[in-house]
């Protein structure tokens, strides 16, 4: 193992842009065996980088700029974990807060929040973003009127085997699906928009490495729902489960499957868990809700047997060992101290 394939990166809030206490992008060193994470320090000082996501196969890391006129940066990583800036440019929409690289490495897709929207840059042969290719505008709105007056994209998710991307959409509580051109760089729609019930809010999603069937959390109304996927990214409804089984308001975060595929995970904001949901049969089956120590656990991510918890307001980072056979995580150590932690990317 490498030096650059043990260092964590992690993003966050800064004050001047998202009433954080960052300063950029932290890197932290992780032990494979231990799951322990030691800081390194800020390594790129950039305003609010709230998601983080690599380059499949070039070591750039790409970062949004959660801001009200949006941004995203691109950096070189060194084998340290250092960042050099490759670039920035202009999200075309309020607040991006998710990003992708498409499986061959040739797009960048970003989902704008506040702008409600799809943007797309293509990389060129170093990974640096050239200029947006493409910006799509999604309209509508949900029942919800401070969280769903109008169209909110949420998560961009492109297929890792090829078929359509999947824009989230929290705001018109729909999945849209796109084809992406790759010579033009430009979305082309790939029939209506996939609805969820009123008021659910989605917010991101995760495949399972089947392909077949995906998950959806609803932020709004606190569920996981069910769908089979089918080969053009149709989503065929199965059902939905609550996300914790914990009395309070609980709002969703992230949500991840096992590499082995057996087991879900949700991050719930409000009551401070993850929830591990078995996925042997149609609907998510909760196994176990654990306490992550916090009470805003953004985000939640697995790496070899461990599992990583980014506790915005509680700033820290949460290190859990997962059991293979039940799935269950245990936490590890101490909390890892992190400034407004949104995002942790191994």
């Amino acid at each position: 193992m490498t030096r650059q394939q043990t260092i964590v990166h992690i993003g966050g809030y800064t004050a001047a842009s998202g009433g954080g206490r960052g300063d950029g992008i932290v890197a932290a060193r992780r032990d494979p065996a231990t799951g322990g994470l030691t800081p390194l320090g800020t390594v790129a000082v950039t305003p609010s980088p709230s998601f983080l996501v690599r380059h499949p196969a070039l070591p750039v890391l790409y970062a949004v700029n959660e801001l009200p006129e949006g941004e995203v940066s691109a950096f070189r990583v060194g084998p340290d974990g250092d960042l050099t800036p490759l670039g920035v440019r202009g999200t075309g929409g309020a607040e991006p807060c998710h990003l992708a690289v498409t499986p061959d490495g040739g797009h960048l897709v970003v989902a704008n929040y506040g702008g409600g929207s799809v943007a797309v840059f293509p990389l060129d042969p170093a990974g640096v973003p050239g200029e947006r290719s493409d910006l799509v505008v999604h309209a509508g709105h949900g029942p919800d009127p401070e969280r769903q007056e109008m169209a909110h994209c949420h998560m961009v998710s492109p297929a890792p085997h090829g078929g359509p991307l999947l824009a989230v959409d929290l705001g018109t509580d729909s999945v849209y699906r796109y084809d992406l051109d790759a010579a033009s760089g430009r979305l082309v729609p790939r029939g209506p928009q996939v609805r969820m019930a009123a008021g659910t809010g989605p917010r991101h999603l995760a495949r399972h490495p089947d392909g077949r069937r995906c998950w959806l959390v609803g932020e709004l109304d606190g569920t996981v729902t069910a769908y089979e996927l089918s080969p053009d990214g149709a989503l065929h409804l199965r059902g939905r489960v609550d996300a914790s089984a914990r009395a309070g308001h609980v709002q969703p975060s992230e949500i991840t499957v096992g590499p082995d595929g057996r087991f879900l995970y949700v991050g719930n904001r409000g009551v401070g868990t993850v929830s591990v949901f078995a996925v042997a049969g149609e609907l998510p089956e909760l196994v176990a809700e654990v306490k992550t120590g916090g009470e805003w656990p953004r985000h939640v991510v697995l790496a070899g047997e461990h599992l990583y918890v980014a506790d915005e307001r509680a700033d820290m980072v949460r290190v859990f060992r997962v059991d293979a056979s039940t799935g269950i995580p245990t936490p590890v150590g101490e909390p890892v101290p992190v400034p407004s932690p949104t995002c942790v990317l191994p």
